[in-house]
């Protein structure tokens, strides 16, 4: 059996839906999602599989206009993650209908020699037309090859999409193991799953100025995972929020990323986390390097 494998690079504006569309060609979850926007850090890919085909997805943070150390280092891993791919996706939401934002993102995809798919996300939350329209005003300009409109969320479009780009892979040998799903280290996942966490949970209530660190990830004599994780604030005012009356928001926070690592490892995970207040953790390097970032000035 002749192999084929290949780097899709997935790229969009913030809440695009590209995690979700990650997870769903994968067919199990990988990245994060959540309702807040870049919650991506990290260039984290999914590996997912088609026949004889290996598709390495990166899943690149949101495109934004960067305005501090830690934007940046996400808008360059987005970059980053473009770079000789066999195929670029733009993830477009598709129930926006004004697309100014997009303006810089078509600018930088212009001159670059790849092969670009526009995929419309969230077709299961939008009439037929405007999506039509969509299309035509984003193909219009002849960058993309071939527009998708999909549902990640539903599935919706998915398996067909899965299919085009198995077909674009080249001829080679899978760069990863049958059944690795992901690039990222567990322990990064594990940070990653806590984090999704924080999010889900304290919703606005947190800025963004929070980071999970992997502090220790041990296996037991028993088979088990013991995880020592921190979470770093930036102000001290935050600490209650994250911690909540007597600790008990914490406990939740810990107690669902508990399952779900016990679900994604397939062992009993003992989980334990703890609240550290640093002002400048965002211009720390190793919180960087942590997080699979680059420190960018």
């Amino acid at each position: 059996m002749t192999q084929h494998c290949g780097l899709v690079a997935v790229l969009g504006a913030p809440n695009a839906g590209k995690s979700t569309l990650v997870n769903a060609l994968v067919g199990q979850k990988v990245a994060i999602v959540s309702a807040k926007a870049q919650t991506t850090r990290a260039r984290l890919m999914g590996i997912a599989l088609a026949g004889d085909t290996q598709i390495i997805l990166a899943d690149t943070p949101g495109l934004f206009e960067p305005k501090r150390r830690l934007d940046r280092a996400m808008v360059s891993a987005a970059w980053e993650g473009a770079q000789e791919a066999d195929a670029i996706l733009l993830v477009v939401d598709g129930r926006k209908k004004k697309r100014e934002y997009l303006a810089s993102i078509l600018e930088s995809l212009k001159d670059r020699p790849e092969r670009k798919i526009l995929v419309l996300n969230k077709v299961d939350e939008t009439a037929k037309e405007p999506l039509l329209i969509a299309a035509q005003d984003l193909a219009g300009e002849d960058q993309f090859s071939e527009v998708f409109f999909v549902s990640a969320l539903t599935g919706d479009g998915v398996p067909e999409l899965k299919a085009r780009l198995a077909g674009l892979m080249p001829e080679g040998p899978w760069h990863y193991p049958e059944d690795q799903v992901s690039d990222a280290s567990e322990r990064l996942l594990a940070c990653e799953i806590t984090r999704e966490q924080l999010y889900r949970q304290l919703h606005d209530e947190l800025p963004y100025d929070s980071a999970v660190r992997p502090e220790s990830y041990t296996v037991r004599p028993d088979g088990s995972v013991e995880i020592h994780q921190q979470i770093v604030i930036a102000r001290d005012s935050q600490k209650g929020i994250v911690l909540g009356k007597g600790g008990s928001k914490l406990k939740a926070i810990g107690e669902a990323a508990r399952k779900e690592l016990t679900d994604l490892l397939g062992v009993k995970v003992h989980l334990f986390l703890h609240v550290k207040v640093d002002e400048k953790w965002s211009e720390d390097k190793e919180i960087y390097e942590e997080l699979g970032l680059e420190w960018v000035r």
